[in-house]
């Protein structure tokens, strides 16, 4: 599969599912959210870039505080579902446009703050992506990165990719803390604070929001119930399928 393939089908399954991750309590709030909202509204007014923005609730939490949020997103029927969502609260300071993380249609400087949430894990490329965010943020500029960490153990982290790829053939990978911060040095951010909570995820809501097939349902409960003791415990699996994960929200200036 091509980069491109990879993309059109991250854009397809999830533009189909476009109002279940409006409508998604797990997506609507969380310490992530409440902690993006204590940042912009510290430093209102600015200009805000939110990548990937899915159902849009990064965005929407960044329009209370900026002078203008820019949504960028691969699927169009997604930025319309988060489009319809803000034209429902009023929010008339967001602008909804269809592009890719790795080429970002936007002059060098042009952006105070970038954010993404819960997007990263299906880039197929982090580094490339972070040099765009970089790009595009003008010097000291803030960009905050809020998603699901793969956990440092090999066992946990094979387990954790293992599941999310049988849920999701778009699921790229959930990097480790040590990823994230090697990559954002890379791209020329220095990482000012880190916050990290546990998501909890409903079986059954996080195989719908998604549409997984019945069979491939099946082959997670299997594989859940096949897991080792440290896995089981890592995730808090219950007898339902539901689990736990980490969430990792990454703070940074660019330099």
């Amino acid at each position: 599969m091509t980069q491109q393939d990879l993309q059109n089908s991250v854009s397809g399954r999830f533009g189909a599912q476009a109002e279940a991750y409006v409508s998604s309590a797990v997506h609507a709030r969380g310490p992530d959210l409440a902690a993006l909202d204590a940042l912009l509204a510290a430093q209102p007014g600015g200009r805000v870039l939110d990548l990937g923005t899915g159902g849009g609730h990064a965005a929407l939490t960044a329009a209370r505080h900026a002078a203008e949020v820019v949504a960028l997103d691969l699927s169009e029927a997604m930025l319309a579902a988060a489009g319809a969502e803000a034209a429902r609260r009023g929010l008339d300071n967001l602008r909804f446009q269809q592009g890719s993380v790795e080429a970002l249609p936007f002059p060098a400087a042009s952006f105070d703050w970038v954010i993404s949430r819960y997007s990263a894990h299906h880039w197929p490329r982090l580094e490339p992506a972070l040099a765009e965010a970089r790009r595009v943020l003008r010097p000291g500029g803030r960009a905050v990165f809020m998603d699901i960490v793969a956990p440092d153990a090999p066992l946990l982290d094979t387990w954790l990719q293992g599941l999310e790829l049988l849920r999701d053939p778009g699921h790229v990978r959930n990097r480790s803390r040590g990823e994230w911060r090697q990559a954002l040095a890379a791209a020329g951010f220095t990482v000012d604070q880190a916050l990290e909570h546990r998501v909890e995820l409903e079986f059954a809501a996080w195989v719908a929001r998604i549409g997984t097939p019945e069979p491939l349902v099946r082959g997670l409960r299997a594989l859940q119930q096949a897991a080792p003791r440290e896995v089981a415990e890592h995730l808090a699996l219950r007898p339902d399928g539901s689990f736990c994960l980490e969430s990792l929200t990454l703070t940074a200036t660019a330099v």
